[in-house]
């Protein structure tokens, strides 16, 4: 399984879970886009640097190819499901705390 693949599945399974499994329903929020939007320019910055130090290097038999920031656009859609799942286990789990 290469890198991109595995960035698809994430995505595929932070959605699923957000919506069929704990039912936070995230996706639907503007909050979390809002959210979102916060964090993605400091995910871009991030990448740009660990890339251009050499700190992070990707193979390119291991990726679609297309960059942006630096990066593999699959680091882009990983980073996505990161921080989809994050955000929806934390609102699943203080919502039960507090029930």
């Amino acid at each position: 399984m290469i890198y991109s693949d595995i960035a698809l599945n994430a995505i595929i399974i932070a959605v699923f879970a957000d919506l069929f499994i704990f039912k936070t329903q995230m996706l639907t929020r503007g909050i979390f886009w809002m959210t979102y939007g916060l964090i993605f320019p400091f995910q871009l910055l991030t990448n740009w640097w660990l890339t251009s130090k050499n700190i992070v290097m990707y193979s390119s038999t291991e990726i679609i190819g297309r960059r942006f920031a630096g990066a593999p656009i699959e680091d882009l859609l990983f980073g996505f499901s990161l921080i989809l799942v994050t955000l929806t286990l934390w609102d699943f789990v203080t919502k039960r705390a507090a029930a």
